[in-house]
């Protein structure tokens, strides 16, 4: 695996992770909306990923070849998705979306789920920073040994 391959691949997976960064914290931001321009409370969403294979050209002929059958190398959001569980009913007759029984309909967004993701993601993308900074590293060392 050549230094652009690596760094192509942690690259995809930072861009990934970042993106998930942002619907999660799209969630947590409208974890109290009760009202939408679609109508209702909003919903949670969710990032769906898919693995890639890699994109290798021969350097010497400057052909595309295949990473091999089945070889994932990277990853890309595919869609966001919305969460299926009902809104939370709280009991607020006051409340101005309120229903005929007085309960207000309040986003499927739990916290706690929340900063887990959260936390998972931003492991990932350290990690994948991690590499992309090794990956650097031995690039630098091939240099000054070549010198």
């Amino acid at each position: 695996m050549n230094f652009e391959t690596m760094m192509g691949i942690s690259a995809g997976g930072m861009s990934a992770q970042r993106f998930r960064l942002n619907v999660i914290a799209s969630n947590l931001a409208n974890q109290n909306t009760t009202r939408t321009p679609e109508g209702g409370p909003y919903m949670r969403r969710d990032v769906v990923f898919q693995a890639t294979l890699a994109k290798l050209t021969d350097r010497s002929t400057g052909t595309q070849v295949s990473s091999g059958e089945d070889t994932p190398m990277s990853v890309k959001v595919v869609k966001v998705i919305t969460d299926p569980k009902p809104p939370v009913m709280k009991y607020q007759p006051g409340h101005p979306d309120a229903n005929q029984d007085g309960y207000v309909a309040y986003p499927n967004v739990n916290t706690f789920e929340e900063m887990v993701n959260m936390l998972s993601a931003t492991r990932s993308y350290e990690a994948n920073a991690t590499i992309m900074k090794n990956a650097k590293e031995m690039a630098d060392k091939t240099i000054d040994l070549l010198k």
